[in-house]
């Protein structure tokens, strides 16, 4: 799952969250309020990161900031939907890495205690030999999140298969397969933090996906 440690390329030398060229307002919010909710799924980051965080947030911009970098919610709405999405990557960067046997959206991961996916690795004995079954699971607050939001914690959660800490070797990894994998997971902890104080509602996004015929 995402951790707060990073390597020397992680979030703490991302570049601050840019600000947004949108003319809409989003509702201000209490400032006070607004430093009890802002730094909770930000854990890990620098003081200057924070700092323009929270002036966006003072603002009433960050709502406005994430619209427009990410206007589209992902299709993969069902368990079976995310299992082929993650096997679809699995396919395409670590083939011959362990298989999964389930994926699945997850109810019970709470997301700010900064754990936005889980890979657990389940080790049974049948027929006198110890098999391994993995198993990786998603927050259920990401079925309606941006696409590039779920797609970082897929990454993430894929690395894990061959890198078990989060050191370089494992954030090499995650670049390796998302290049933009450092700004994803910032931007994700935003969003949580705009839902949070009710300056994102899931029908901010319009559907990626285009409607059944």
């Amino acid at each position: 799952m995402p951790s707060r440690s990073r390597p020397e390329t992680g979030p703490q030398h991302a570049s601050a969250p840019r600000q947004a060229r949108t003319t809409q307002q989003d509702i201000p919010i209490n400032p006070g309020a607004a430093s009890q909710h802002a730094l909770r799924y930000l854990g890990g980051y620098g003081p200057q990161v924070l700092q323009q965080v929270q002036q966006l947030i003072d603002t009433g911009r960050l709502g406005a900031l994430l619209r427009e970098r990410y206007p589209h919610a992902h299709d993969v709405r069902t368990d079976k939907a995310l299992y082929d999405h993650v096997q679809e990557l699995k396919q395409a960067f670590m083939r011959g890495a362990d298989p999964i046997s389930k994926v699945a959206y997850d109810s019970k991961i709470k997301v700010i205690q900064h754990a936005l996916g889980t890979h657990t690795r389940i080790s049974r004995v049948q027929g006198g030999q110890l098999k391994a079954k993995r198993e990786i699971r998603v927050a259920t607050v990401f079925r309606e999140a941006p696409a590039e939001f779920l797609r970082m914690i897929v990454v993430h959660e894929l690395a894990h298969l061959k890198e078990r800490e989060h050191d370089k070797a494992f954030y090499a990894l995650c670049t390796h397969m998302e290049p933009a994998y450092h700004r994803f997971e910032l931007d994700c902890r935003l969003w949580l933090t705009a839902r949070s104080l009710g300056l994102w509602t899931d029908v901010d996004t319009e559907r990626s996906a285009e409607p059944d015929a």
